[in-house]
């Protein structure tokens, strides 16, 4: 039985010779590719970090379509390669399927549990970080009215609304929470358009800090954004730097940390077939203060951030998981 918590991508496949200390790493991306600005690069940047701090190579796939995310598992198992990293949620029945053809090989997937004996399995607590930045949109609104816009309308991308709301109100009892879907297809991370036409929607009736949690669907929320003067929030990479002034922060999602992780741990004799649950105490979620940012964040705001990761990381305040019944409650 595996339990399935969502992301998401072979256009080229990249080898080099990766060999060392016995194990030869390689990732599938989901298919918004590794350059996405968002969940993807996240990974990408761990990778890059592996590579540097170890000079091992890592064979990348970049999947365009579902069949090709099957096919790139089965050729890199096929060449050897262990650990394999599998970037996403939608990967979970590609995986599970190449887990039991290949028994020897390690295999990771971030956003989603598989239960079998040769699979890492890593999940973060969304809803904890998107508390933060939900607290802090109210912090900064004037207008007392924040967004959200999602990208693909399944269970983990409701995870991050509900963590976003609870936060906002819990800050501010009286804050006005819109939020939107931009499709119920793979297709809403990489559709900015789109993701820009319900941001300006949201504009339009008062909301002045929208969080995305859309991939690369972000981008154009970010530039309505910055076109109508209002504030922004990013997701999984800190995308501060992509709107400097717009940005008020990004809910950072260290994804990167998981896919480097499991090739140090394979590298040092130390990787095991768990499930990992990267929380805020963990270090797996935060909210992004850096120079992009700073002029946006005043030190009260910055206080009051900190005395609420406090709350989380002890247990006081418990951010309801929209993931364990499918319900917003708080």
């Amino acid at each position: 039985m595996k339990r399935l918590i969502p992301t998401l991508a072979i256009a080229g496949l990249m080898c080099t010779n990766a060999l060392a200390n016995d194990i030869s790493p390689a990732v599938v991306y989901d298919k918004a590719g590794k350059n996405d600005k968002s969940f993807n690069e996240a990974v990408y940047n761990g990778i890059l970090k592996f590579t540097k701090d170890t000079d091992i190579k890592v064979r990348e796939v970049e999947p365009t379509n579902e069949a090709q995310v099957s096919q790139g598992l089965s050729k890199l198992a096929k060449r050897k390669s262990s650990p394999i990293v599998a970037v996403g949620f939608s990967m979970a029945n590609a995986l599970e399927a190449a887990a039991k053809e290949f028994p020897e090989t390690k295999f990771t997937i971030i956003d989603m549990v598989v239960e079998q004996p040769n699979v890492q399995s890593v999940v973060f607590a969304e809803h904890e970080g998107s508390f933060l930045v939900g607290a802090l949109a109210a912090m900064k609104s004037e207008s007392a009215k924040v967004g959200f816009i999602g990208g693909m309308d399944i269970p983990l991308i409701r995870k991050f609304a509900c963590g976003y709301e609870q936060g906002a109100k819990y800050q501010n009892a009286s804050v006005e929470v819109m939020s939107n879907m931009i499709g119920s297809t793979g297709a809403a991370f990489n559709n900015p358009s789109k993701g820009g036409e319900l941001a300006k929607s949201q504009f339009d009736k008062g909301a002045d800090v929208v969080f995305a949690a859309a991939g690369g669907s972000g981008t154009g929320v970010y530039q309505a954004a910055k076109d109508g003067g209002k504030y922004a929030i990013g997701v999984d990479s800190n995308q501060n730097h992509l709107q400097p002034g717009t940005m008020l922060t990004s809910m950072v999602k260290r994804v990167g940390d998981a896919a480097y992780s499991s090739f140090m741990d394979a590298k040092n004799g130390e990787w095991e077939a768990s499930v990992k649950v990267m929380d805020l105490k963990a270090g797996g979620v935060d909210w992004a203060l850096d120079e992009h940012n700073r002029d946006l964040i005043t030190p009260a705001m910055e206080k009051r951030m900190g005395e609420l990761k406090a709350l989380i990381a002890s247990g006081y305040i418990k951010v309801h998981d929209y993931m364990s019944d499918n319900t917003c409650t708080y």
